[in-house]
């Protein structure tokens, strides 16, 4: 199968997401699911918490204001937008823009584990606490999880298991959500500063 194909599969799936306590809002609000964009061979994969309501509307990660300092940051390292892979850990959006709950982590997180397969980045690039948390521990980085006022912009070199049970080698960086920059100024050279960690993914 081709990784459009399996990534169009996941996409399939999501839309009849039933088990999700997220599916009857999206469903009776005529939201989308946000499975991602980008390319499906990218070297740097960015994944964020959870859609927001213009994502749910959409069908796209990060497309409002955080989205576009996100756009903003990516090009200022000297690539395109879609030159990367852009998602979320959870695919629906939380009510009033909730923090995602531990269960609903769980309950989607399986969809990412199989978009690493797919993509097989070589860095994976999380926004949010949320993003770092779960990505850290799924990548048997627990003992390297610190507030993430302390480890961003910092490097963790892993391996991640392809269907094959073979290894390959990511290196997860832990970032701030470009949310941040819109209610705090201040943030935005942080942000920069952080991004030049990912030229070396070029």
């Amino acid at each position: 199968m081709s990784k459009h194909d399996e990534m169009k599969k996941i996409r399939d799936e999501l839309i009849e997401f039933r088990r999700s306590p997220l599916f009857e809002y999206r469903t009776s609000n005529g939201y989308f699911p946000v499975v991602g964009e980008g390319s499906h061979d990218a070297k740097i994969m960015f994944v964020g918490e959870a859609p927001g309501e213009n994502e749910a509307k959409t069908g796209r990660p990060f497309c409002g204001a955080a989205g576009k300092f996100l756009t903003e940051l990516i090009e200022g390292i000297g690539l395109k937008r879609e030159q990367v892979y852009i998602t979320n850990v959870v695919k629906d959006r939380p009510p009033e823009n909730r923090d995602p709950t531990p269960e609903e982590i769980a309950l989607y997180s399986p969809f990412l584990d199989r978009q690493v397969k797919i993509i097989q980045p070589k860095a994976i690039v999380t926004l949010g606490r949320h993003s770092m948390g779960y990505v850290m521990k799924r990548y048997d980085l627990d003992l390297e999880l610190d507030a993430i006022s302390k480890i961003h912009g910092k490097s963790f070199e892993t391996v991640f298991f392809d269907d094959d049970n073979q290894p390959h080698p990511v290196t997860v960086i832990a970032l701030y959500h470009p949310a941040s920059a819109l209610y705090n100024g201040g943030m935005r050279d942080t942000h920069k500063k952080d991004f030049e960690i990912l030229k070396r993914f070029m």
